[in-house]
């Protein structure tokens, strides 16, 4: 079948605010909600299931209804502002979705670009900010990812054993990658003994609303966790958006703590989790026993000024990379 392309400045999405008067206050119940709210389906009963979860475990988080099943060309804005760089972007989605087909193309003043060769890394060094694409909306499963070995790397779903990839369970933040950075699989860290995973720093986005699928955003980067996935180094940077009205208030990882209490040691669970055997059952994981990822650095989340340092090792990386002092192995680098 023939592609229909729809053009759009920023991913669209509807998305539903949570009421605090149908907050739920026994904790005995989340055994239950989380079991609905996991459900593939999505119906009236599982829909109020996820509000009570939510209005629980994350009261202050907005959640999108299944943004993901939608055409772009039928969503909503979720994320625009200040912090979102569409003077000049734009993005064009090819292909039904899901399907191996769907892309989401950029372009700048009309010309097509790559997301991860185009734009810079910093949007400001000094305050810690960087650029980033959103490849995943929070509240959303399918596993889209920028496509390095493909022209202009246009976002795409991963594939896994000939199949769609979707996560087990919804990806409770915002999640992309940091532009013109790699992480070498022939470079191994000194420390940790581990080589790169041959991708772009993935970065997560804290904040409490969903940031569409294709925003290019600025993000201050302020803690990254070592994770081990399958024996290859996998730096995740935590940040928030700067749009978010917590951001101007955090320059720690002790104020990001502090804004959004518990969120980085739920991050670090469900990346640790989320390709094992287990299931997540009233807010925790149980019953793994194989397939953990794991951190180095003993686990803890490092601070702004180590980021800063992994995000600029990644850049050094990633210029040997594009001067041709690396093999690139199939990776496309225009």
């Amino acid at each position: 079948s023939s592609l229909s392309p729809t053009t759009s400045v920023n991913m669209l999405a509807p998305t539903i605010r949570l009421s605090m008067a149908t907050r739920l206050t026994s904790v005995a119940l989340l055994p239950v909600l989380a079991t609905a709210y996991i459900s593939t389906s999505f119906t009236p009963s599982t829909f109020a299931a996820r509000k009570a979860f939510h209005s629980l475990s994350r009261p202050s988080a907005l959640h999108t209804a299944s943004p993901s099943v939608l055409p772009l060309s039928q969503r909503r804005p979720i994320a625009r502002g200040a912090s979102a760089l569409r003077s000049a972007y734009t993005t064009t989605e090819e292909g039904k979705f899901p399907s191996e087909e769907y892309r989401v193309f950029f372009k700048e003043d009309g010309k097509a670009i790559s997301p991860w060769h185009d734009v810079d890394t910093w949007a400001d060094k000094k305050n810690g900010i960087v650029n980033a694409i959103i490849e995943i909306t929070k509240d959303t499963r399918p596993k889209m990812e920028v496509a390095t070995k493909e022209e202009t790397n246009p976002i795409k779903q991963d594939m896994k054993k000939g199949k769609l990839r979707d996560y087990p369970l919804d990806i409770y933040w915002n999640y992309g990658m940091i532009p013109k950075t790699w992480e070498n699989p022939k470079a191994e860290h000194p420390e940790m003994k581990a080589f790169g995973d041959n991708d772009p720093v993935d970065i997560v986005e804290i904040g409490s609303k969903p940031i569409a699928r294709g925003t290019i955003c600025k993000i201050k980067a302020v803690g990254t966790l070592a994770m081990i996935d399958e024996g290859e180094l996998d730096w995740k940077v935590i940040g928030v958006s700067t749009e978010d009205p917590k951001c101007k208030d955090i320059s720690s990882v002790a104020d990001m703590e502090k804004a959004f209490p518990g969120q980085i040691d739920a991050i670090r669970e469900w990346f640790r989790n989320y390709k094992s055997d287990g299931k997540f059952e009233g807010g925790k994981w149980v019953d793994i026993t194989e397939g953990q990822n794991s951190f180095g650095l003993g686990e803890e989340c490092k601070d702004m000024k180590y980021t800063a340092e992994v995000i600029d090792e990644t850049v050094e990386q990633y210029e040997a990379l594009m001067a041709g002092k690396v093999d690139a192995d199939g990776l496309s680098l225009k």
